[in-house]
């Protein structure tokens, strides 16, 4: 079996914990990553730098690699060994700031919601086929059902005599209401089937839009980041998930802006207490512990946040009654996931060009010698913000 290559210098604290464990997982298979790449069908140069730590890679390289350890050894993994790995491939992801991981991950959004659409596309022409046959059974009994009225109207008495002798009538009409029922029901499954297959199709745009605006990115941005000036105005984004906040942070990353991302609404409270000249604030709506609302409601209780613009971005949806209570909650913008990624770049600059001329009209204004910003009290208590007691 041949050697592992050394890890990688310069590595993040999660990124090398993660690149350890799964070291430890893939020496357990007593295979060369060469035999064990072309076994997972994989390119064995990549598995090689994400066993190096170099690449984060997709969750689900992790637990295939989970599964085949146990299967070698012939005991699965428990619980608590699952959720390490989890905790610190989490970790991992929150530290990275790779285009190229951003890239891979919206890949990997895509080929889901492709296979979703190509799901619905095959199950929509199923009950299309199933729907027209049922239809032309239909057609043919109505036929069928008019001639028998023709001459039960011509000649009644015959026709009293007909079913008489012929009680399969009844038995046509019966099927017949049936067969109605049927089609409205996979005429129902059809549109079902076909507006799955449309959501799947507004997916892979939108979300070969993030991965064009990711790519451009990649392409444009220096590889290795200039210190950010404190003149640049401030972005925040909060959202739970680590992929989403990694696809947003790519997005605006060229951007003259510096991006503070945070996983939770309590976070968010905590970044505003250090600094409270953000420009905007994106925050997602669906969190645990404390939702996008309660977290905008907080933020707005507070003088010195009071004006700060908030964007909801959500998978929720934009119906009416969604997109009322974010503008209840004193948001400025609302937003469907997936984003269009130019879109939210637009917004974005529109809000950090407003902060801009503001506090360029603010230094105008200002007297010589004045301080630079006049102290805001919240309550008697400067910097003082309401963070529920669950957060210390």
């Amino acid at each position: 079996m041949g050697e592992l290559r050394p890890l990688a210098p310069g590595l993040t604290p999660q990124s090398r914990a993660l690149a350890l464990a799964l070291r430890e997982l893939f020496e357990g298979l007593d295979v060369s990553v060469r035999r064990y790449a072309a076994r997972r069908i994989r390119d064995a140069g990549t598995f090689s730098r994400y066993l190096s730590g170099t690449r984060v890679p997709p969750w689900e390289v992790v637990t295939d690699l989970l599964t085949d350890v146990a299967e070698h050894r012939g005991t699965a993994a428990t619980p608590e060994a699952i959720e390490l790995v989890r905790r610190l491939y989490q970790a991992a992801v929150e530290t990275t700031t790779s285009p190229r991981h951003a890239v891979e991950v919206l890949e990997q959004q895509l080929a889901e919601a492709d296979r979703a659409s190509r799901r619905s596309t095959a199950r929509g022409d199923a009950l299309g086929d199933a729907l027209l046959d049922r239809k032309h059974r239909i057609a043919d009994l109505e036929v069928r059902l008019n001639q028998l009225e023709v001459e039960w109207s011509a000649e009644r008495e015959r026709a009293e005599r007909l079913a008489a002798a012929d009680p399969d009538v009844t038995g046509l009409l019966r099927e017949r209401d049936h067969l109605r029922e049927e089609a409205a029901r996979l005429a129902a499954q059809l549109r079902a089937a076909q507006r799955q297959r449309d959501e799947a199709e507004q997916r892979c745009t939108l979300l070969e839009r993030q991965l064009e605006a990711v790519e451009q990115t990649q392409w444009t941005a220096p590889s290795v980041a200039p210190a950010v000036p404190q003149a640049l105005p401030r972005v925040l984004i909060v959202d739970d998930q680590s992929d989403n906040l990694l696809a947003m942070t790519a997005v605006l990353a060229t951007l003259d802006q510096e991006l503070v991302a945070v996983p939770s609404g309590r976070e968010a409270l905590k970044a505003l207490l250090d600094h409270d000249d953000f420009a905007v604030i994106i925050m997602d709506v669906q969190m645990p512990d404390m939702d996008g609302y309660e977290t905008a409601a907080h933020i707005k209780r507070r003088p010195r946040t009071h004006d700060v613009p908030i964007i909801f971005l959500t998978a929720m949806g934009t119906d009416p009654e969604h997109s009322a209570r974010g503008y209840a909650a004193g948001a400025v913008d609302y937003i469907g996931k997936p984003f269009d990624p130019w879109v939210l770049r637009a917004k974005v600059a529109v809000f950090t060009g407003i902060y801009l001329e503001q506090r360029r009209l603010a230094g105008e204004r200002r007297l010589p010698g004045a301080p630079e910003r006049p102290p805001v009290q919240d309550g008697g208590q400067p910097n003082q913000f309401t963070v529920p007691s669950s957060d210390v």
